[in-house]
């Protein structure tokens, strides 16, 4: 019969471990001698600094064919999206009449939101241009030249600027105000050189109880001068037109869907793949007590 092992105390196991950790005697560390740690630590920081740099080779190469200025692939973009503020989960703008707390922070949302539309910033950062035909802007021989953006004020937006006495959009009195905005595209041309506008309306069955609709500017109309955008880093103060909507008798404690759309020669309001292509569908509920 084999001879049982002989059991190891705790101090010769921990003396075992110390000299793994450090032998003395051949001055090695964790098995392994100095030029041993040594040539190891070479050649991973050759190896990982290898693949540093042939990322950032890969990178740079990347960045070559990408133009800071206009994206490379818009040919997915034929049609901008929509959408509304003030912004609302869900699409769902929902708010008591007699309970403020409901509603302050759509107002809040959308104070902050026109505040570069103020009259006053307007007409220091941006030009007066010639409306009825396209803003084009061309280089003249200087790529990428920075362009002159048109004004937009607020005012235009009559009470739904939110600027008159009770500074509310029409929340405190249940005659809401929503905006819409067309989403940017760069050198896009909408209308072919006719007026565009932004059309809303009710489903058929609820247009009666909806009732009317006010649009500001005057017929929801968005000036071909706001048109072409140049991209962010060319078109600096660039203020995009918006629409918008009051409500001004909408049945009280009823949700209306509402759809806005843009209304433009060539454009495509009616794709069913894409629901915020030319247009945007949301909730309205005005409650009261």
């Amino acid at each position: 019969m084999a001879r049982d092992k002989e059991k190891r105390s705790c101090g010769q196991v921990l003396a075992e471990w110390r000299a793994f950790v450090w032998d003395p005697r051949s001055r090695q560390f964790l098995g392994r001698t100095g030029t041993s740690w040594g040539l190891i630590l070479l050649f991973y920081l050759l190896f990982y600094g290898f693949l540093a740099g042939l990322f950032a080779l890969t990178m740079w190469v990347l960045l070559q064919s990408v133009d800071p200025h206009v994206p490379k692939y818009q040919d997915r973009l034929a049609t901008p999206g929509m959408m509304i503020r003030p912004r609302a989960e869900g699409l769902d703008v929902t708010f008591n009449v007699t309970q403020s707390q409901t509603w302050l922070h759509y107002v809040r949302a959308l104070h902050q939101f026109l505040e570069p539309y103020n009259d006053s910033v307007q007409a220091a950062r941006n030009a007066a241009c010639t409306p009825g035909r396209y803003n084009e802007q061309p280089d003249d021989g200087v790529p990428n030249y920075p362009k002159r953006a048109c004004r937009f004020n607020r005012s235009l937006l009559g009470p739904c600027a939110g600027l008159g006495p009770a500074d509310d959009y029409g929340y405190g009195a249940g005659r809401p105000c929503v905006l819409l905005k067309v989403n940017r595209v760069i050198n896009f041309f909408p209308g072919r050189n006719k007026s565009i506008n932004v059309v809303c309306a009710a489903k058929e069955e609820d247009a009666a109880l909806l009732g009317p609709l006010q649009l500001f500017p005057p017929n929801g109309t968005i000036d071909l001068m706001y048109f072409p955008y140049y991209g962010k880093r060319v078109h600096v103060n660039y203020t995009q037109p918006v629409v918008a909507v009051q409500f001004t008798n909408a049945t009280a404690n009823m949700e209306h869907h509402v759809e806005c759309r843009l209304n433009a020669a060539g454009l495509r309001a009616d794709d069913e793949r894409d629901k915020f292509a030319g247009r945007v569908a949301f909730r309205l509920r005005i409650n009261r007590d």
